[in-house]
């Protein structure tokens, strides 16, 4: 893993971004299509307005799958994470292809139809940013490390459903759904390359239990502490409980 650090949540995405550009740049020079997963949330605000500026990419060639979905919630509501990915993203640049989880279907059957579609080719790069619980995707501590289903049905923790009340997303955690359709642990894990984007002091403790102590379900992103390729872009705020030792090894 190598850690990033700069002093705003401002600077964090625009600095994963241009190397998110770069590398797919790479990709698609290599072979023919590159194959994506992106994650949604407030923090990735700044970086995929930054991606979407970035010159020369190749959209049409890329391939694009998300992190997870609500259970139950229309596709217009404001925090429909499909809503959040048209608006941010796909109508912004126009993915070649996107697939994205229906959260209105049949959340047996989503997880069915999204898993054959990701497991159908290597994931080049997944996006993805941790919770204030830690969690990766929605799998929430303790997350389940043992299954190979690329996509589950989870129930969200408490603390989880207050951030997405603390974002803006819901007015209350009454109107936060309890269950969600997630990417799992493992399928995450196939990325080839990880770019792990965790800015703002709300952050810190996060960080510090995923990325500073073992690697355990109830602390979900430090399973990234295994992964052969990850790069981590943190805040002022977000790396200030990480200790330095840990920043000096792997900073870049």
């Amino acid at each position: 893993m190598r850690i990033h650090r700069v002093e705003t949540k401002a600077e964090a995405g625009p600095t994963m971004a241009e190397d998110v550009a770069s590398y797919l740049h790479g990709v698609l020079e290599r072979q023919d299509e590159a194959r994506i997963v992106v994650a949604t949330g407030a923090s990735q605000f700044e970086f995929l307005d930054r991606l979407c500026r970035a010159p020369g990419i190749d959209w049409g060639r890329i391939t694009m799958f998300h992190l997870d979905e609500y259970v139950g919630l229309p596709v217009d509501h404001p925090a429909s994470f499909r809503r959040y990915l048209r608006e941010r993203l796909i109508e912004r640049v126009h993915p070649g292809t996107v697939v994205l989880i229906d959260g209105e279907a049949d959340p047996v059957m989503e997880c069915r139809r999204v898993g054959d579609a990701i497991r159908a080719a290597p994931i080049d790069v997944a996006f993805v940013g941790i919770g204030e619980n830690g969690h990766l995707a929605f799998n929430d501590p303790p997350a389940d490390f043992e299954t190979t289903e690329p996509y589950i049905v989870v129930r969200l923790d408490e603390a989880c459903r207050r951030q997405q009340v603390g974002e803006g997303w819901f007015g209350s955690v009454n109107d936060v759904p309890v269950e969600a359709i997630s990417m799992s642990i493992h399928q995450i894990m196939l990325a080839r390359k990880i770019f792990c984007l965790a800015p703002e002091e709300r952050k810190a403790e996060a960080v510090r239990a995923c990325f500073a102590g073992e690697v355990t379900p109830w602390a979900p992103a430090s399973i990234l502490q295994r992964h052969r390729d990850v790069d981590l872009y943190l805040d002022r705020e977000s790396a200030s409980l990480l200790p330095l030792e840990v920043i000096q090894r792997a900073s870049s």
